[in-house]
């Protein structure tokens, strides 16, 4: 028992030191192994009259193209009716049904904090998506968003 006691301990150390010389030195890991590579000399490109543009993917656009204006100016109005539906609605004895809007809807600033911050949150994960190349992904966010307003507008009004 005392064998294992102090091989252990020792161990502990060991694990412990190399711990911390991994942690406080981490250019030892980012550098690698440095291995002898042989250098090929650069090809030589010859000269040409004709000039390559590279042209953008298929799939690739720009992030505030015309389509992206249309979605966010419509999910900006459409989150502007659905602020202005669900504080009439709230003001004349209404209950918010939505739970994440129910903790922002007992002032009118909680609830267009709640509603610019939406608007602002579609904006945001469109960009992301657009920024790793997931192009659909970043049209779909907007085109659900249109049609959740949509619904919570047309629910607001329909039950004044």
């Amino acid at each position: 028992m005392l064998a294992w006691g102090k091989f252990s301990n020792v161990l502990n150390a060991a694990v412990v030191t190399l711990f911390f010389t991994l942690v406080t030195c981490p250019t030892l890991l980012a550098q690698g192994l440095i291995a002898e590579a042989r250098m090929d000399p650069p090809a030589v490109e010859h000269p040409s009259a004709f000039v390559s543009i590279p042209q953008p993917a298929t799939g690739e656009h720009k992030f505030w193209d015309r389509q992206n204006k249309l979605f966010f100016v419509s999910a900006a109005a459409l989150n502007g009716a659905d602020f202005a539906v669900t504080r009439s609605n709230l003001q004349s004895g209404g209950r918010e049904l939505n739970p994440i809007v129910r903790v922002f809807g007992s002032s009118t600033t909680g609830l267009a904090l709640n509603f610019v911050g939406e608007t602002a949150g579609i904006v945001s994960l469109s960009y992301v998506f657009h920024k790793t190349g997931h192009h659909k992904l970043e049209r779909y966010v907007s085109m659900v968003n249109l049609g959740a307003s949509a619904g919570a507008v047309s629910y607001g009004l329909a039950h004044r």
